[in-house]
């Protein structure tokens, strides 16, 4: 068998929601012949003050040499995104460098938020066939 290819992803995620990220984390992990390197950065760094215009143009900084060198960026499109500030920023990043983006439906729910609807490239649901399809067929 060939060697698997190892996929550079930015799972879009919030702080608050952190429970939907570590899920998601752990379905592309067991994922059978899949290999992946997180380019997410999962816990707040407390040196970081985003409600200061430095904290934020450093976590701006931060999400670009994140998203900068990833295959895509995947959306986990719970509804809270629509309240989401750096959600809204991360989005814009990866049209910016022209990133392929996968909006994931959350779990046990159909409806998604318009913006995932309008900028995703594709939209999967919870399932980890369909999701390692999505980045396969996406990523560059």
């Amino acid at each position: 068998m060939p060697p698997l290819r190892t996929y550079r992803l930015f799972i879009s995620h919030s702080w608050k929601y952190s429970d939907e990220y570590v899920r998601f984390v752990n379905l592309l992990n067991n994922a059978n012949y899949f290999r992946w390197t997180n380019y997410s950065c999962p816990e707040h760094d407390p040196a970081i003050d985003p409600t200061t215009q430095v904290g934020k143009r450093k976590l701006t900084e931060a999400l670009r040499n994140q998203i900068r060198p990833v295959h895509c960026v995947i959306i986990l499109s719970g509804m809270y995104i629509n309240y989401s500030y750096w959600i809204q920023k991360e989005i814009d990043i990866a049209l910016e460098y022209e990133k392929p983006i996968i909006g994931v439906k959350p779990w046990g729910r159909q409806k998604i938020p318009t913006i995932i609807q309008e900028i995703a490239d594709e939209i999967v649901g919870w399932n980890t066939d369909s999701i390692i399809d999505a980045i396969r067929g996406w990523s560059l």
